[in-house]
Parts: C-alpha cells; structure tokens; sequence
C-alpha cells in the first residue's frame, strides 16, 4: 500500500491496461475446466457433468495422435533451427547494404509476413495446380511428366520448410537487424586494423553480441513448439486428406475434432496440454541456458 500511495499515479494510468489484462487473460481462465468435463451446451460450462480425464484419454488414444505429434514437433524443430540460421543470415547481409538501400530490402522481405494464410494458400495452388500451375506448365514445357502436388504427401516436407521460411523470413530478419545496428562500430574498427575480414568479424563479432537475443527469441519459439500455425498446414495444403501422413499437425487435427465431433472437451483437452507443455518447456530451456551463460537466460 505505501508503495501504491507513492506511484498511484502511474496506477491510474496502467489502469485500462491492467483492466484489459484482466478480462483478456484472466477472465477466460474459467475454460480451463472444459477438459475435465462433458460440455453440454444447455447445461453451460459449470453445470455440465465432470469427466476426470476422459478427454485426455481419447486424446491420447491411437495411432493419429502419434502422427500428429511427430509431424508437429519435427516441424517446428526444423521451422525453429531453419528460419533462425537463415534470418540471422539475412540480417548480416542487411548491415552490409547501404543506409539508403536497407529499408527498401526491409520492405520486400516484410511483405510475406503481412500475406494471409488464405492468399498465401490460392497464390501456392497457382504454382502446384495439377492442370493450369506454373510448375507443371513448366514441366510439361521440358517434356516432363506433371506432379500431383495435392495428391503425394512426400513433397510436402520440404514445401511448408519453403514457405514457412518464406513468411517469417522478414520478421525475424528485421529483429536480428535492429540487434546488429546496436552493436559498437568500435568492435569493427579495431577487426579491420586487425585484417578480420567481412566473414570473420560476422563470426567473431556480430553473433557473439547478438546471442542474447537469438537466445531469447528461440526459448519463446520453443515454448510453442507443440502448437502449429495452422494456416499453414490448413491453407497452404487445401485441406487435402491426402496430404494427412505429412501435413496433419496437433492444430488441424483438433480442428477436425471440433468440426467433426462438436466434442469441445476434447478440444480444450489438447489446448491445456499444448500450453503445459509450452510452458514447462519455457521453464525448462531458459534454466539450462541459464546455467551455461546467465547473461542469455530470458529471465
């Protein structure tokens, strides 16, 4: 209280933030009993009758789940080691464009990221159609054989890792940027009296100073690594059922669930458990990176 009366002003100032907070964050958490029981719409939420585990059990049960997990968390690993290793990349290649020239190159790497999921996914069948795609006209061109891109699941790996990269190239690439322009030209100074070269003082210099936040951005893609954006594995692929061995993800499985189903509990079942798994893996990775290098640790 001693501490509210000195800074109620700043209080009262937070106050539509905190309050925003609250019924955003807080409020909702009353949900979080609907994957312990059988939703029924004309009972409510608390009225409806407890199941214990039941849900997780059905959740649990069953070779599609193991599918779905495995497909998730091999994506995401891949999205995370990729798209890390390639927007550090292209941020070094920024900081060697000129002052002028870097937010034009800031502009055509950002746009993909403002680009819906849904015009993502119309833009990609223009290129994969089996009849009137660019791809297959091209191949028809060398006197190839067209692909069923829709049809055979064992393309799709590698497409989604591409259009994945594609999308968050610009977003993760800006942030890198804005860590790299931080960093003391002195360091640089001194490698070039020295004879480092470009490569060199990237390696030497540059992610050594910019590990702090390549470290932090990657425990918060960690803590995510059992969700999928779903756009992605929904749009992108159409929806083809064909594509499930390789395309089916924990989100668009549920979101089958949900359709198909109407059961809610199960759906609120595999969303508890993405989040405490999110969640122990946050706890979990900042802890040892905490105890190799305390200064990269996120909290």
């Amino acid at each position: 209280m001693k501490t509210f009366r000195k800074s109620y002003g700043l209080t009262l100032l937070a106050l539509p933030g905190i309050l925003l907070l609250f019924l955003m964050d807080y409020v909702p958490l009353y949900g979080l009993l609907l994957p312990f029981k059988d939703y029924k719409y004309n009972l409510g939420i608390w009225n409806s009758p407890w199941v214990g585990f039941d849900n997780f059990r059905f959740l649990f049960n069953g070779d599609i789940l193991r599918r779905v997990l495995r497909n998730t968390l091999l994506y995401n690993l891949v999205f995370i080691a990729l798209g890390t290793a390639v927007s550090v990349f292209f941020a070094l290649l920024l900081r060697e464009v000129g002052r002028k020239a870097v937010k034009a190159y800031q502009t055509v790497l950002f746009i993909p990221y403002f680009i819906s999921w849904v015009v993502a996914g119309f833009a990609f069948q223009a290129l994969l159609n089996m009849d009137y795609g660019i791809l297959n006209k091209g191949l028809e061109a060398f006197g190839m054989e067209p692909v069923m891109w829709y049809n055979d699941p064992k393309y799709w790996p590698f497409i989604l890792i591409v259009v994945a990269i594609w999308k968050g190239l610009g977003y993760g690439a800006v942030i890198y940027y804005a860590a790299i322009i931080g960093v003391d030209a002195e360091y640089y100074e001194a490698a070039r009296m020295d004879g480092a070269t470009k490569l060199r003082q990237a390696v030497s210099i540059t992610i050594p100073m910019i590990m702090p936040i390549i470290t932090m951005m990657v425990i918060l893609q960690i803590g995510k690594i059992f969700y999928s954006d779903f756009g992605l594995f929904y749009n992108v692929t159409m929806n083809s059922t064909l594509l499930y061995p390789t395309t089916d993800v924990i989100d668009t499985f549920v979101y089958r669930s949900l359709v198909d189903l109407g059961d809610i509990g199960m759906a609120g079942a595999a969303g508890f458990f993405q989040s405490v798994v999110g969640f122990t893996l946050v706890i979990l990775t900042n802890y040892v990176v905490r105890k190799i290098n305390a200064d990269n640790s996120l909290f």
